[in-house]
């Protein structure tokens, strides 16, 4: 496949190849989202957005595995570095506290956690952040997060989290969530979190977080607020909503956020999972509003979880923290790092801030009557529609003609083109999708 010719083509959609793998899997799996009804074929041609299904379509993939695949397929950027390594055996490791090298630390034969360690605490480091706990997963890097707040709290009785957030769904995590009531319902909670609404208000403040003079924070923490602020061990807060909606905070809600936080002490932890590794042309999307984070939690482009956060804050006895299995593997360590790499390499941060604002005028100069809102932060793309049901019917219309797309809130659709994606790779995507959103208007 030629990356600068392929174009999507779809023949068979949902064909008979792709239909029994489905079920095969659908026979023995537990009933997950499955976010799309297509079946990567591994052994068939992939580069970058582009990728084959077991019935030979070629599609165009703006979703990146939702994010999880921050380069796509296949890409050469990643791939030919690691075709340098012949692979180890075991591959998966006994956590950060299983230590593995070769040749110098500075210049090393093999690349992995130390390496990736040092790389996560170089592009944090204007946070003043000079440690990181790596584990398998975004939700092991905020429940090490929540461990790290409560054991540097001396009381710790509560934490915040927002209305529409999404951290996990382990059930320290969805203690915290609140976007679904079917990630949520009939699962026990943590005592002591508070929510507070997630102030995404353009203008005027309609949903709750200015209340009077005051925000809902103040009136919680402040003076004469229901819950002493010593006893507050966390807030925990996405940058950018993903699974509630692609919802950007208000710049007062931000600012407010950031004062909070500092007036009272209180540790900001700043769910980079979807977010960050330069998806939203820096490499963290904190970088954009005026709150600073005490933790930032990573995962998804990273390859593996991450807490990363400065020493005082993390706990100094042995055991505190810790996971058998914990860090990805040797492979996933290496390609932490090679994602870093690139993303410096190649100025990818630059790409995602130029492509991002490329596509979202390509959506918005289509006018489309029942687009409400089209809105980015670099390649963190949005389009709100009028319905659930529009949304619902782009994403299959678009699918139609080979463009992978996901929805996220109620009737938003969010892209996610790797971070690498090219002009005409977006001018590619964006028609196809002005097509689909043309097709569905006129129903």
């Amino acid at each position: 496949m030629d990356r600068e010719t392929a174009e999507p083509t779809v023949a068979n959609l949902g064909g008979t190849a792709s239909q029994e793998w489905i079920e095969a899997h659908q026979a023995v799996a537990a009933p997950s989202e499955y976010s799309h009804e297509f079946v990567w074929d591994v052994t068939a041609e992939a580069d970058g957005p582009f990728v084959t299904d077991l019935d030979g379509n070629v599609l165009l993939d703006f979703t990146c595995h939702i994010g999880a695949a921050p380069l796509g397929y296949n890409n050469p950027k990643v791939l030919d570095k690691l075709r340098e390594f012949d692979l180890v055996d075991p591959l998966k490791i006994a956590g950060q506290d299983f230590y593995f090298g070769s040749g110098t630390v500075d210049d090393p034969d093999f690349p992995g956690s130390t390496q990736l360690m040092q790389k996560l605490t170089e592009v944090s480091s204007h946070y003043g952040m000079d440690t990181v706990f790596l584990s398998n997963s975004g939700a092991e890097a905020i429940e090490n997060a929540m461990k790290v707040a409560y054991n540097a709290c001396e009381t710790p009785k509560h934490g915040i989290t927002f209305s529409g957030a999404f951290h996990g769904r382990t059930l320290g995590t969805l203690s915290l969530t609140r976007a679904k009531d079917v990630y949520t319902r009939k699962y026990p909670e943590f005592s002591g979190i508070r929510e507070v609404p997630f102030c995404a208000c353009d203008g005027a403040c309609t949903c709750g977080f200015r209340a009077g003079e005051e925000s809902r924070l103040e009136q919680l923490v402040g003076a004469h607020g229901s819950l002493d602020p010593s006893e507050v061990a966390f807030m925990i807060l996405e940058p950018v909503q993903g699974v509630g909606g692609y919802r950007f905070p208000s710049e007062e809600f931000a600012s407010e956020v950031g004062r909070v936080s500092e007036e009272y002490g209180i540790p900001l932890i700043v769910d980079e999972i979807q977010t960050g590794v330069g998806r939203s042309g820096s490499m963290w999307a904190a970088d954009h509003f005026e709150f600073e984070p005490d933790l930032i939690t990573s995962a998804k482009a990273l390859r593996v979880g991450a807490t990363i956060g400065r020493s005082e804050l993390f706990p100094d006895e042995k055991n505190r923290l810790g996971s058998t299995w914990g860090g990805g593997d040797v492979v996933a360590a290496m390609q932490g790092v090679f994602t870093l790499e690139a993303i410096e390499e190649h100025d990818l941060l630059s790409n995602a801030e130029t492509r991002g604002a490329h596509l979202v005028e390509a959506v918005a100069d289509a006018d489309h009557a029942c687009v409400e809102d089209v809105r980015n932060l670099g390649l963190l793309t949005a389009i709100d529609f009028d319905t659930k049901e529009r949304r619902d019917d782009v994403v299959a219309a678009a699918l139609e003609r080979g463009l992978l797309t996901l929805g996220c809130g109620y009737r938003t659709l969010r892209l996610l083109p790797p971070l690498d994606v090219t002009e005409r790779e977006v001018d590619l995507g964006t028609s196809l999708l002005n097509e689909a959103i043309a097709e569905v208007d006129d129903e």
